[in-house]
């Protein structure tokens, strides 16, 4: 009996031994599952290489990603700053606005209507005095003293109303349309419609025409010498800027603008330079270039500073080295009156004055400077400003001018 018990005994042992050993082994199994692949591979291929089902197309993709997030950034990294090429590009435009200028031809015509503006003191003034039913001294007298305020000149106006009074006296001109004949007839004569009025801007070797500018302070000479500059362009020359006006702030940039406007180069130096120098320079660079003209702005000087005055007398020797000047422009303010008169002697012993450019002329009744300051300096007006636009500059023409100053 003792032994079927311990028999049971063991059995119960080893049944339990066995059921211990799966329970701990079936907890090992579910402690440690199976492998399963992991989320990545272990080995990653390159890109440029195709996986399993890719097509060329893909990999294609992958190496334009790969050129692009990886080598171009170090090559642009490596490689100088390039925004610069586009910034120069930004400001190739300036090329374009290059303008074309007015034709010279007829501008005085299309600004009649401007210039007009000044018949009513002296056109239509000298024409109710002419009309009226009797011509006596007090009415010549008239006649002479509109003459005068409009700034003809006293010889001048002696003269134009000495012969009014003969040819009405002899032909009895007595209608409007009769008279206003006789008064443009008279007044182109007096203005001289035979002079030379052509700016001289050909050297006759081969080195090109040199005109200097001169005048005093705030007649406009710089604006002149920009919108001549733009005359000459619209007349198919090519031009180089000399800015000699060294003591004015900003003149060289303002002549600078000028050129560019119309491709025409400007030589210039630091402010406060030797204008004789610079203006040497730019006649230099003009022939190097084989430019057509070369034109000289001077200093604005008042006509009192004697030491001034000595110094524009040096510019015009120094530039005289290269050749002769061609011409000397006087450039007087149309509103001054009987002391531009006085500027333009004093300049005349200085430089030898060819020619004279009127500025301000419209608008005014200062018409009659053109006679007076002509018989003044024995040379003639060759360029008239009617107004602040850029091709406001016109060659002067008498009959126009006459006819614009009467009326029709």
């Amino acid at each position: 009996m003792d032994i079927l018990i311990l028999a049971v005994v063991l059995i119960a042992l080893v049944a339990v031994g066995a059921v211990s050993g799966l329970v701990v082994s079936s907890r090992k199994k579910k402690q440690l599952p199976p492998p399963t692949p992991p989320s990545t591979p272990t080995i990653t291929a390159p890109p440029a290489e195709p996986q399993v089902g890719e097509d060329a197309a893909t990999t294609a993709e992958e190496q334009r990603r790969t050129i692009e997030e990886v080598v171009l950034p170090e090559a642009e990294a490596a490689a100088p700053e390039a925004p610069e090429a586009p910034a120069a590009e930004a400001e190739a435009p300036a090329a374009p606005e290059i303008e074309v200028p007015e034709p010279t031809a007829g501008r005085l015509v299309r600004l009649r209507a401007r210039l007009a503006r000044s018949q009513n003191s002296l056109g239509k003034g000298l024409l109710t005095l002419l009309s009226r039913e009797h011509l006596d001294e007090d009415t010549w007298e008239e006649i002479e003293e509109t003459l005068l305020v409009a700034d003809v000149g006293v010889a001048p106006t002696q003269e134009l109303v000495d012969r009014l009074r003969e040819r009405v006296r002899v032909l009895g001109t007595r209608t409007p349309a009769e008279l206003r004949a006789l008064l443009k007839e008279e007044l182109v004569t007096l203005v001289g419609a035979d002079l030379d009025r052509s700016v001289k801007t050909e050297s006759g070797a081969d080195t090109p025409g040199v005109v200097m500018v001169v005048g005093v302070n705030g007649v406009g000479k710089t604006t002149t010498t920009g919108k001549l500059a733009r005359v000459l362009v619209a007349d198919g020359r090519s031009v180089v800027l000399g800015a000699a006006d060294t003591f004015r702030a900003a003149a060289a940039d303002q002549l600078q603008t000028w050129g560019e406007r119309v491709g025409a180069r400007t030589v210039r130096g630091p402010e406060g330079g030797d204008p004789a120098s610079i203006a040497f320079d730019a006649v230099k660079e003009g022939i190097a270039e084989g430019a057509d003209v070369v034109l000289i702005d001077t200093a604005g000087r008042l006509h009192t500073k004697t030491g001034l005055m000595d110094e524009l007398g040096k510019v015009k020797r120094v530039v005289e080295k290269h050749g002769p000047l061609d011409e000397v422009l006087l450039v007087l303010d149309a509103t001054t009156g009987q002391n531009g008169l006085t500027q333009a002697r004093v300049f005349a012993e200085v430089v030898d004055i060819t020619g004279i450019v009127l500025t301000k002329l419209d608008g005014t009744a200062k018409g009659g400077i053109v006679v007076a300051v002509q018989r003044e300096l024995g040379v003639p007006v060759k360029l008239i400003g009617l107004g602040e636009g850029p091709d406001d500059l016109a060659p002067f023409e008498p009959q126009a001018f006459v006819d614009a100053l009467i009326g029709d």
